[in-house]
């Protein structure tokens, strides 16, 4: 039985990064706002792929705030959470709690049976850059990486490339300094997220989501690393809607192209 079972997992995996080789959509890490977006993509029938570093997809979520594994969101997001099927209790002042247990673990399902491929312990060490434009991810496995082993990357072909990577905004700072992209930011470079202030972060949050170059775009935490946005620390608000705002922009872009 040993063998059948390998030949399985290596059939059924080779299947899904065969599908990989070539996407509509690649997202770099698996938080909130990337679940959002793939789910949404992967519902409009476009090929999408997550590529997340941790074991576990779910970014954030998982901890709540400080270990206490309950998260805030607007409570005009309820009957969003209704439709994915999460339980939530008023909060007092606009305010909704869910456990955050439930709302990633949902988020993740969600995306999957939507159609989105989810490859964790998956690093992004590059990008592929043709003239102006991000065509596509350089990966090869986190603890690869980690362990600094010289073995080579391999890569997947992407029209659009969605950084959300969170706070350290990784892949938008990849395009600009070393793939020499021009960025579409306000500053034309990567301020830097600010300090917590949690109404003004959940606004801005949505508004820094977008193109930030031809081929790459941002959501989640990373826009506000790239638009100068506040932190916003456990409420999920401005995350879920920069993942719904991203998935339109890009279907909207492939339309068009």
């Amino acid at each position: 039985m040993e063998p059948s079972i390998t030949r399985a997992i290596l059939r059924s995996f080779f299947k899904k990064l065969d599908q990989a080789a070539e996407l509509d959509v690649a997202l770099v890490g698996a938080g909130p706002s990337a679940l959002m977006a793939a789910r949404v993509l992967a519902a409009a029938g476009r090929t999408v792929a997550l590529f997340e570093r941790r074991l576990a997809p779910g970014g954030g979520v998982w901890g709540g705030g400080m270990l206490f594994n309950e998260v805030v969101l607007p409570a005009d997001l309820a009957p969003l959470l209704d439709e994915l099927g999460v339980a939530h209790e008023p909060a007092g002042e606009g305010l909704v709690t869910a456990d955050s247990v439930e709302l990633a673990a949902t988020l993740i399902v969600a995306a999957r049976r939507a159609g989105a491929l989810v490859f964790n312990a998956v690093t992004v060490e590059d990008l592929v850059v043709r003239t102006d434009r991000v065509a596509g991810l350089v990966i090869n496995w986190a603890p690869v990486v980690r362990q600094q082993m010289h073995v080579d990357p391999i890569c997947v072909a992407a029209r659009a490339v969605v950084d959300a990577t969170g706070h350290p905004g990784e892949i938008v700072r990849l395009a600009s300094q070393k793939g020499g992209l021009q960025l579409e930011t306000p500053s034309r470079g990567v301020p830097g997220e600010r300090s917590m202030w949690a109404e003004m972060g959940e606004v801005a949050v949505v508004q820094h989501t977008g193109r930030v170059c031809p081929g790459l775009y941002v959501c989640g935490m990373a826009a506000n690393q790239v638009g100068g946005g506040y932190r916003m620390g456990p409420i999920f608000g401005g995350m879920l809607r920069s993942g719904r705002k991203v998935a339109e922009l890009i279907l909207n872009d492939l339309a068009d192209a």
